[in-house]
Order: structure tokens, then sequence, then C-alpha cells
């Protein structure tokens, strides 16, 4: 029996149909499936002769190009495990890494080879500027194919790790299929879709959501090397694209530039995290779509709920439970809370199968998160009588003061709505009375200064509980953010300290 690997997804499409498409300084370049075939075979090949085997770990750290797409293929075919990373991470971030995950081989642009040299990653291997970069996909010698089963682990997703040093997510062949099929099944994609992936592949999004749901269809990606707020909507028209998939601050940042060429027209574009009422309504009228808001994590793989594909859709909710999903809201003992009540999202599944598998090589962390079969995500949501799902906060961003919950998200959304806040954040600060005290940290409108700062407080105070109100505002140039749009909320403690100790 065959196992619908990606690289067996890739070779059963129609040779012809087009696979990827890239913009290259200008110059659209289109791979089909029956070329995709080849450089997989090629990159399996080339891979083969670097001794790389079935269950080693394949360390690649590259922008969005096709010789990323190519690698992910080769390892599947060969047993092999991938291990992506951000090209642009710290030489403490790649050391963490490459001791946690043992990579064979690391694959890496000429840009970011000397980092990996030093956080001691193997000699990468050089794709890019200065290098042939078909060298990979030219291959040699065929090697033998170790016979692949669908819960074996095919790649480890380290976890941006905003509170935390990043853990490795063990995601499995069945797992990419179970996304894949379950995220086409309810965009209702054809073999005639585009997704257009701005986010980085090494990242599960662009993975779960976009290649997998095209490859389980024969349609297509079409990939830009990098995000770039002022050119989103051109690149998306130019590459043909008819869906999308972005994260809150990403289409905020699109919003803020002015158009400058012809922009696509999407069908649908998925998104995650809080966005307002007023940015949605500007977003679907400007590129004529329809946004459907989702919630997920790498370790969930499939998203647990998601927005209808249709009129029926909220912006401010999460959305309902997606068909198949197994989610309870429950209380500190694991209870089911009753509608209306805030509740931690709970996911049973099977790991490996419709959950990831683990985390890889930290068995304790697994046995606290994928608890018997039930997934403990950590964030909290409420669920409406229609059966939708509204996002309240992390667990690790409930704000305890003097006994009284905060979430840190309520607050967070008060305040942005004011007009001189662009973006912002709310973390708790120590308080040697009340335990914790609540902090907001702004960026402003151009046009605004920090006198503001009692102007926003007292917008907090016409609308939220008095212990609620921020008792700190700090403001910034800009929030510090994981590679995917993720504020790093721990930064922004450190940075409270650094400030009150100096």
């Amino acid at each position: 029996m065959r196992v619908e690997t990606t690289a067996a997804l890739v070779a059963a499409a129609p040779a012809a149909a087009t696979f990827s498409v890239f913009d290259e300084n200008g110059q659209i370049v289109r791979i089909t499936y029956g070329e995709q075939l080849a450089r997989l075979h090629a990159t399996a090949a080339a891979l083969g002769e670097l001794g790389v085997r079935r269950g080693d770990r394949v360390h690649v750290s590259l922008d969005n190009r096709q010789e990323f797409l190519d690698v992910w293929f080769a390892a599947a075919h060969l047993g092999a495990i991938l291990v992506p990373t951000n090209p642009r991470s710290s030489v403490a971030e790649f050391r963490h890494v490459l001791a946690d995950a043992d990579p064979a081989v690391t694959i890496a642009g000429e840009d970011n080879a000397d980092v990996l040299r030093a956080a001691g990653a193997p000699e990468p291997v050089i794709v890019g500027a200065g290098h042939d970069a078909r060298n990979l996909a030219a291959g040699g010698a065929s090697v033998p194919v170790a016979p692949v089963a669908l819960g074996d682990p095919a790649a480890i997703l380290y976890t941006s790790g905003t509170t935390s040093r990043p853990k490795g997510v063990v995601v499995t062949h069945a797992n990419y299929l179970a996304v894949g099929r379950a995220v086409a099944k309810h965009m209702s994609l054809t073999a005639d879709d585009r997704w257009f992936i701005a986010l980085p592949l090494f990242h599960a999004n662009a993975q779960y959501y976009c290649t997998m749901s095209a490859l389980v269809r024969g349609a297509s990606v079409a990939v830009s090397e990098r995000f770039s707020a002022s050119r989103w909507g051109t690149q998306a028209a130019r590459l043909g694209a008819t869906l999308g998939s972005l994260f809150a601050a990403p289409i905020r940042m699109i919003l803020s530039r002015p158009v400058s060429g012809d922009e696509a027209g999407l069908r649908a574009v998925l998104f995650a995290q809080n966005l307002s009422s007023r940015a949605a309504a500007e977003f679907e009228a400007r590129f004529d779509t329809r946004l459907v808001q989702l919630y997920g994590m790498t370790e969930t793989v499939l998203p647990p709920t998601i927005n209808p594909n249709s009129s029926e859709r909220r912006w401010d909710s999460i959305g309902p439970v997606l068909d198949g999903v197994d989610l309870v809201l429950a209380d500190d003992a694991g209870n089911p809370v009753p509608d209306g009540q805030i509740g931690e999202i709970t996911v049973r599944g099977k790991p490996g199968e419709n959950v990831a598998a683990g985390y890889w090589r930290h068995p304790q962390a697994t046995a606290e998160t994928f608890d018997d079969g039930v997934l403990h995500t950590g964030d909290l949501a409420w669920r409406d009588a229609d059966g939708f799902l509204y996002f309240a906060d992390r667990a690790k961003d409930m704000i305890k003061r003097s006994g009284e919950n905060i979430s840190a998200s309520e607050v967070e959304t008060v305040a942005a709505t004011h007009p001189a806040v662009a973006e912002c954040a709310v973390v708790g600060i120590p308080d040697p009375v009340y335990d914790e005290a609540v902090m907001l940290v702004v960026v402003l409108r151009k046009g605004f200064t920090a006198d503001f700062g009692e102007e926003i407080r007292a917008w907090c105070r016409e609308r939220l509980a008095a212990y609620k109100v921020p008792a700190v505002i700090e403001f910034v140039d800009d929030l510090p953010r994981t590679s995917v749009g993720k504020i790093r909320k721990a930064e922004l403690r450190t940075m409270h300290e650094s400030v009150r100790q100096g």
C-alpha cells in the first residue's frame, strides 16, 4: 500500500499541471507537478549521497524559495525528517535547535551560512546567489528508498518560543495528510485554486493550510520570498492567486500602505489573531474577498475552529469547531464549561494522526501537553449559543490582580480602539500590593505623541472596570515579534524591568 507522503501526492498529480509559481527578479517562474517530481527525486539522490537515510534529520534554513519545497518533499521520499528554521535566527537560537534535533545535514543560503557555522551546524550545503541553485536538485545516482509509514515523523517544527525555549513539535505523514484534506474540504479547494504564500514556509501555517491543501487537490501555490506589506496585493495579482493566509498584524500592515497598482481579488483569506471590524471590512472591500478567521497551533495540526467559508463568518470569532474535531472548553478539573463561560481549549485526538505526535526528545513536556489523548492548548475561549467560539486569552497572559483575573486580550481590544493607538499589547508586571499590575505597551499612529498617555488611560477607564485599567503605559516604535507576527510578551516584561531598574 502506497503511503501518501508529500512526495507521493506530487507524483499523483497531473504532470503538466502547475504546482508552484515564483517571482524571481521580476520574472515569473512556473514549476509543473512533473518538474517538481523530477526535482524531488534529484534532491533525494543528492541528500542520499550526503549520507541521509530514513529517520535522519534534514535541517533547512532558507527563505521562501523553490529549494525549500524540493528538500521538504525529498526528505519525505527518503523517510527522513525535515527540520525547518527561521534563516534569520541568532547563533543562540540555531545552537538550541541543532543540539535538540541533531541533524545529519544543513541546507542554507549564503547569507546565513556563517551564523550556522558559528552555531555548530554541519558544514552547510549552500543554495542561492554565488552557487548553482540547481545543484541540489541536479542530484546524482538514485538511492534506495526505505518504506515509509503514515505514523513516521515527517517534520519537527519548532514552536516560536514566545514564553519559553522552543520545543520541536513532531508532525507525522498522517498529520500532514489530515490537515491538507480538512482545509481543502472546508475551503472547497479545486485544482484551479492557487494559494498565495507570503508567510514563511518554515512555519506551520504555510505548510499545513496552504501547501498541504494544495497538494491533496492538485492545486498550486504562489510563493513570495518574503512578506511585503506594500506589495502583497500586487504580488498576489501578478502570481494569479485565488486564496491567501495571513495573521492579523500583517493585515494591519497591508492596510497602512497605499494601493500601489493592480491588486488581487481573492475568493477568501484565512487569518488568525485579533482584528477589528473596521480593519476587516476595509480589507475585504480592498481585495474583494472574504476573511475567514481560524484558530490553530503547531501542536493541534488541524485548525480546531474555523469560520464558515460563507457570509455566515464572523470577524470577531475564531469560528465553530471544525468538522471531525473533538473540542472541549474545560475548567481546571477538565470538566466542560457551559456556554458563555471561559474555559481552556482542549482537543481530544490520537497523537500522530489528528494532533501532533508530541515533542521531540521531551517526554515530560509531551506527557503534560498531550495528556492521554487530550491536548491542552493553554488557550482560553468561550462559546455562544450559536456554537461560535471567541478567544479570551492565553492562560499565561491572564493577569492576576488582587484575586481578580484580567484578560490581557480584553484590555488590548479596548485600548486599540483609541484613535492614537496603531498597535498595542498588554502584560502583567509585578506589584508589591496587588500581586500584578496591568502594563499597556503602545505603538502610536503618526501625528500622535506620548502626551496622549493619560487620554488613553481615561479612554480605558470609561470602558473597563477600574481594576482592569492600565497602571503603566509605555510607548515603543515597534512591538517585538516572532517571524509570523506573534508578540514576544516576555520581552515587554523584560523591557519594563530594565526601565524600572535603570
